[in-house]
């Protein structure tokens, strides 16, 4: 006998589970992914016919139907009213409509939402990470063409928040290309793990019908089916791998940002930033505000942070299919998207656009003695002496210079002869000439010829290295635009097809 305490008169959905998680559920799937259900569908009733699943006559009849949904339902106009639990049940409801609940109903035949959930999960990713590697390939080789444009453009290197050495803009620049080739690798390779297929695995086992897993992720411009069933609908990794690389890619351009928003600043001033990209105050006339890195700044930390609470949804969650990677947390993952776009095309812009003040960079090597390490090291070739004796006489005279707020090229030859003269007990054999050129900032970049330094050569090559690398990531990236294409339009054919049965 029933327990009267367990009898339930009560019909689905609850009015407050269907505001809170059926019609967010149902608005996130109709905004983000009805391409994907279309897509999906489609490949999956070519698949069938083409096993022998079903026949073509029925494969013609649902082919025709889908097309009569799309025709006639337009998703942006739905709203949930709780007839059907969500819009995978709304398209079969619609389905059902058009051939009758019997043959409606075989279209599922071999799949099960949780097959079809990934998939779409899978496709949303899959579309979202072709702009951000495109928008990324842009920046890189933006990035490039400036390097080149500046790399014999002196600025002031810090180390520590301080004014440390000389060396070109282009030479910095060719360090963040470095780490944005990295980033987009990374992508690249979270790539890899979300172009396997899930179709097909059904709820967990596969299924006793003679599917063609392969067929589908052909179909669908997959690389290959993901092998494990019970992977397909319980590993995450595809999440966790593209958040993780979308995080690492934002934590890193933020430190650069920080650095541009450091040297526009009245007190260092080496970037100028034109007034397209400088904002007014509405109070104090004299400001020119470089307000764009800001922006940039902000929007990193934010692509950041909404890449990371991914991870954290992640986090301790049962190995099998479950909520807390669908629905609303893919829509939530699309938000750090939308910032990144925003944060790669505005700093493909800023890049193209600031230049160097040549003046300022000047006046703060002079105030700053930024040279004196070549000094040492010129001490070390030319006068016999050890590292250490160099550095401590280059340091007396960094001292005695800053102590007066003097130069180092016109104020520094009387102190460094007093200073080697104490150290050595001799006279030193370079004259005011020479000590004024091997102070320059110009002869401190030249001599850094070794393998990755800002002389000409070495940046030179490297930034043909940079090109080439650009070519060969550009290369796989169109690779997969160019499956994916193909797959479409393979995709329609096969559907086409089928609508034309006799």
């Amino acid at each position: 006998m029933t327990d009267p305490r367990l009898s339930d008169n009560s019909v689905f959905p609850d009015p407050v589970y269907k505001q809170t998680v059926l019609a967010p559920l149902f608005d996130g799937a109709k905004d983000h992914h009805v391409a994907g259900f279309r897509a999906i569908d489609r490949a999956h009733l070519v698949m069938l016919v083409e096993t022998g699943i079903l026949n073509a006559e029925q494969g013609r009849d649902i082919a025709q139907a889908l097309d009569s949904i799309d025709a006639e339902v337009d998703p942006t106009k739905l709203v949930y009213t709780g007839e059907v639990e969500d819009f995978f049940f709304l398209i079969e409801k619609e389905l059902k409509k058009r051939v009758g609940p019997d043959l409606g109903g075989r279209l599922h035949t071999a799949r099960s939402r949780n097959d079809i959930d990934h998939t779409l999960f899978k496709l949303g990713l899959r579309e979202r990470l072709n702009m951000l590697i495109g928008k990324a390939l842009t920046l890189h080789r933006t990035l490039t063409d400036a390097a080149e444009r500046e790399k014999a453009t002196l600025i002031v290197a810090y180390t520590h928040g301080q004014p440390a050495q000389p060396t070109t803009f282009g030479h910095y620049l060719a360090a963040i290309i470095e780490f944005v080739g990295r980033d987009i690798e990374r992508l690249l390779e979270a790539y890899r793990i979300v172009d396997l297929s899930p179709m097909g695995a059904a709820a967990i086992t596969t299924t006793g019908f003679p599917t063609d897993r392969a067929r589908v992720a052909e179909l669908l411009g997959f690389a290959a089916p993901l092998q494990n069933s019970y992977s397909c609908i319980a590993g995450v990794d595809y999440i966790t791998a593209t958040y993780s690389a979308i995080e690492l890619m934002f934590l890193h351009l933020g430190r650069s940002i920080q650095d541009f928003q450091v040297w526009t600043s009245f007190e260092v001033g080496q970037i100028y930033v034109p007034n397209s990209l400088v904002q007014i105050s509405s109070i104090m006339p004299q400001k020119r505000n470089p307000v764009p890195i800001e922006h940039l700044r902000h929007l990193a930390s934010q692509t950041y942070g909404r890449a990371q609470a991914m991870l954290t949804v992640m986090h301790n969650t049962p190995f099998t299919d479950m909520n807390d990677s669908e629905g609303e947390t893919q829509s939530m993952g699309y938000q750090a998207f939308e910032s990144a776009y925003r944060v790669l095309d505005l700093l493909a812009a800023l890049v193209s656009q600031i230049r160097i003040d040549p003046a300022r960079v000047m006046q703060n090597i002079r105030r700053s003695c930024i040279t004196i390490t070549e000094l040492a090291d010129s001490l070390v070739r030319r006068e016999g002496l050890s590292f250490r004796e160099g550095h401590e006489i280059a340091a007396a005279v960094a001292k005695s210079v800053v102590a007066k707020g003097g130069d180092l090229v016109s104020d520094g030859y009387g102190p460094f002869t007093e200073a080697f003269a104490k150290a050595t007990g001799r006279a030193s054999t370079l004259d005011a000439t020479t000590f004024a050129e091997l102070v320059s900032p110009e002869y401190f970049v030249s001599v850094r010829t070794r393998f990755g330094g800002p002389a000409p050569e070495p940046l030179a090559a490297a930034i043909a290295s940079y090109r080439q690398e650009a070519s060969r990531l550009a290369e796989q990236y169109e690779n997969l635009l160019r499956r994916q294409a193909d797959a479409a339009r393979m995709l329609k054919t096969r559907f086409d097809a089928l609508k034309d049965k006799a």
